[in-house]
């Protein structure tokens, strides 16, 4: 395996980025406790290592996470693609509140409250983090467009949303990425998103390409993580599902026993694979706050499955038990039956 990174292009005329980007989400909240040295180490480490397309979102720490990555972001200017989220809301006084906000007002209010954050002029990908399905989409997307006309943002993109719902969404402005959960675990936008973004030139952006860690065989049930642990209270993980679907990742630990590589590696490779699959620009955004997890990571993209170990790993997602989410009112997969 090679640790030099290719090259691709979100959408057909957005930024030319690495092929495997990085999630920021992890270093400021969610999976348990955070080391802000390390993490500002990983940063660069991973410019160092090819990736240029760095992920957070407004919800991440309540903001904290565009503050923590700034510093970095503006120091490498001309080298990262900074790409930041709208749209979900939260309470200070309810920490399990979650809003879905799509108001053109709201838009223009969150997208100058993440500039002031992030210390920067302008974001090279803003997407819309949910949708609401009680504001018309043009209206919401109408609303980001003026943003670029705007010079705030260069390039627009949504998660979870439906084939139909990015084919409404292009019609108004280019959409240069789609970020959806796509892993060995989960392959739902392959239904009508994955087609769609083909057919139209938009990218992929793979969050949890690991299945939030399960599929590195790191954890075989939430019950063993710390009690912060957002992972604690997502169905796929916790009871008899966590049981189950443990005994699913056995093809996976088996291939990379025999190609002498992690499990994390496999199922960061088949995600890279889906590009050539499908016909589309695919970028996994695995999130970590490690300099060793980010080099094992990046080093799975040079990492080529065949057909055959590609075979053993196809059946996985059709059996695994439980959501993704407790609540999946607001994920592309409650839309698209």
């Amino acid at each position: 395996m090679s640790s030099s990174m290719e090259t691709t292009r979100l959408g057909t005329a957005g930024p030319v980025v690495g092929v495997q980007g990085l999630g920021c989400m992890g270093m400021s909240e969610f999976y348990g406790p955070t080391d802000t040295e390390e993490a500002l180490a990983t940063l660069e480490r991973a410019l160092e290592l090819g990736v240029t397309l760095f992920d957070t979102a407004d919800i991440y720490g309540s903001g904290a996470n565009e503050e923590l990555i700034g510093p970095f972001v503006r120091a490498h200017r001309d080298r990262v693609v900074l790409a930041t989220k709208f749209a979900i809301e939260r309470r200070a006084d309810d920490p399990s509140y979650r809003g879905i906000n799509n108001d053109p007002a709201y838009i223009r209010r969150a997208v100058d409250a993440s500039l002031g954050r992030l210390g920067v002029d302008v974001i090279d990908v803003y997407y819309m983090h949910r949708r609401d399905p009680q504001v018309p989409l043009a209206e919401s997307v109408g609303a980001m467009a003026e943003l670029v006309r705007a010079g705030k943002v260069r390039h627009l993109g949504l998660s979870e949303v439906t084939g139909p719902e990015l084919r409404e969404a292009h019609a108004v402005h280019p959409i240069a990425a789609l970020q959806s959960e796509w892993s060995l675990f989960a392959r739902n936008v392959e239904r009508t998103a994955v087609p769609v973004a083909a057919e139209l030139g938009v990218a992929l952006v793979p969050y949890s390409p690991l299945g939030r860690g399960f599929l590195t065989g790191a954890f075989a049930d939430a019950g063993q993580l710390g009690a912060d642990d957002y992972r604690r209270h997502l169905p796929q993980f916790t009871g008899a599902n966590a049981a189950g679907n443990a005994e699913l990742i056995a093809p996976v630990k088996k291939i990379a026993a025999e190609r002498g590589v992690t499990a994390a590696q496999v199922a960061l490779a088949w995600v890279q694979q889906r590009a050539e699959v499908h016909g589309l620009a695919v970028v996994p955004i695995p999130g970590t706050r490690k300099r060793t997890r980010l080099a094992e990571n990046v080093a799975a993209t040079g990492l080529r499955l065949s057909k055959e170990e590609l075979a053993e790993l196809e059946p996985i997602a059709g059996r695994v038990s439980g959501d993704r989410y407790a609540d999946m009112s607001s994920t592309a997969d409650a839309r698209d039956v």
